[in-house]
């Protein structure tokens, strides 16, 4: 494995361009544009206000840069670097901001909504990847989600229970056919996209006691680890540069009992439920985080609708993202390593960047299967994967 250089950055705002080529970063007022191949500046534009959240359009043409505290969107083009678009909520509010599908127009949320929906209070939205379906969901003291179609019409709502604690998470599944719902009851509903009803639903007991589930569990080690032990490709050059002094993963015999935390019951939002869903590119697996079991990422086998493996860290989960070209998961932790699965097995690496890099978030290149974007609280680099072809 490569790492770039490390470059500044603000709040973990960093995208790829869906098309691959286009790498946004923001420090503060700035919108920052490199070249993913050679990580120079395309383009630098500076925002009205410090930047809160950023999203490019499907086609890569675009880039919105939200201002939620001003209520302000601006959007900016590649291909015309002196045009752009301001968009500003003024009095009703900016809560969220996205593109359509199309990549042609923008969805803002406000105090006083988008359109009108059903809900007490709205939470989130989020588009089916087919582009047909919106689900939104209401705050989380109401179990509801709602369904509706391009323009504007109700499909069908979804209610699980009443008088508690309600949605914590949605993601949808890449073919758009699943829609899965991350609850405080530490429970995830699948809906089907036919009748919008619950197919299945996913537990996350304390104790694990199916055979057919693997459990790793993360050990610190000091000793160097051989190259032979890792499923995945070597490392250029030494690898006991990146590998030694660090962790490693070890099967767990089950019955397992996992690390679990007791939430403050006074809290508004309780480290309980599931915190944290993605399903796999090609939609075999699905990934989720259970904020009571704050040191475990779940993998489910939507094919068998079962537990498949469970990874259990020595530091608490931040976050986790899947590879769109092939069925593996980068995790992170808050420490200065990374943590990538597949089912041929998982192992840990570590950033070697000066001074102190405590990765908080992870995000794979959408085309190419070898480089992963790393960030902590203010700077970002990318990892290289060697290939079996550079290797030969």
């Amino acid at each position: 494995m490569n790492f770039s250089e490390v470059f500044k950055l603000s709040n973990q705002l960093c995208k790829f361009s869906p098309n691959g080529k286009y790498l946004a970063s923001c420090v503060q007022y700035r919108l920052v544009i490199r070249d993913v191949s050679t990580l120079q500046i395309l383009q630098l534009y500076t925002c009205l206000d410090q930047i809160q959240y950023i999203e490019w359009s499907s086609d890569s043409m675009f880039i919105l840069c939200a201002m939620y505290k001003r209520g302000l969107v601006q959007v900016w083009s590649l291909e015309q670097p002196d045009w752009h678009c301001k968009i500003d909520e003024g009095s009703a509010g900016l809560v969220s901001s996205c593109w359509s599908p199309d990549g042609r127009h923008i969805l803002n949320t406000t105090e006083f909504h988008h359109f009108e929906t059903e809900t007490q209070d709205l939470t989130g939205i989020a588009w089916a990847p087919n582009g047909c379906v919106l689900a939104v969901w209401d705050t989380c003291l109401e179990y509801k989600v709602l369904l509706y179609s391009l323009d504007g019409r109700l499909l069908s709502s979804y209610c699980a229970y009443e008088w508690s604690l309600g949605i914590k998470s949605v993601a949808w599944s890449p073919m758009s056919q699943f829609l899965a719902i991350g609850s405080f009851d530490e429970k995830i509903r699948i809906l089907n996209h036919v009748t919008w009803k619950p197919i299945k639903e996913f537990e996350h007991p304390a104790t694990i006691t199916n055979l057919k589930t693997v459990v790793y569990k993360e050990v610190e080690r000091s000793a160097g680890i051989r190259a032979d032990d890792f499923p995945f490709t070597t490392p250029r050059g030494n690898p006991t540069s990146l590998f030694s002094n660090h962790s490693k993963y070890e099967i767990a015999q089950v019955p397992v009992s996992l690390r679990t935390i007791k939430p403050d019951s006074d809290r508004a939002n309780p480290d309980l439920g599931i915190g944290l869903l993605a399903f796999s590119a090609n939609n075999r697996y699905l990934a989720s985080k259970n904020d009571n079991m704050p040191y475990c990422v779940w993998i489910w086998d939507i094919q068998k609708m079962r537990p498949f493996v469970v990874l259990e860290q020595t530091s608490v989960v931040r976050a986790f993202h899947w590879d769109p070209v092939q069925p593996r998961l980068a995790i992170c932790t808050g420490n200065n390593r990374v943590y990538l699965w597949s089912p041929t097995g998982s192992v840990s690496v570590q950033v070697p960047a000066e001074g102190v890099f405590n990765v908080l978030s992870v995000s794979w290149h959408p085309l190419e299967q070898d480089s992963l974007l790393v960030m902590s609280k203010d700077q970002l680099c990318l990892c290289y994967l060697e290939t079996e072809e550079e290797e030969k």
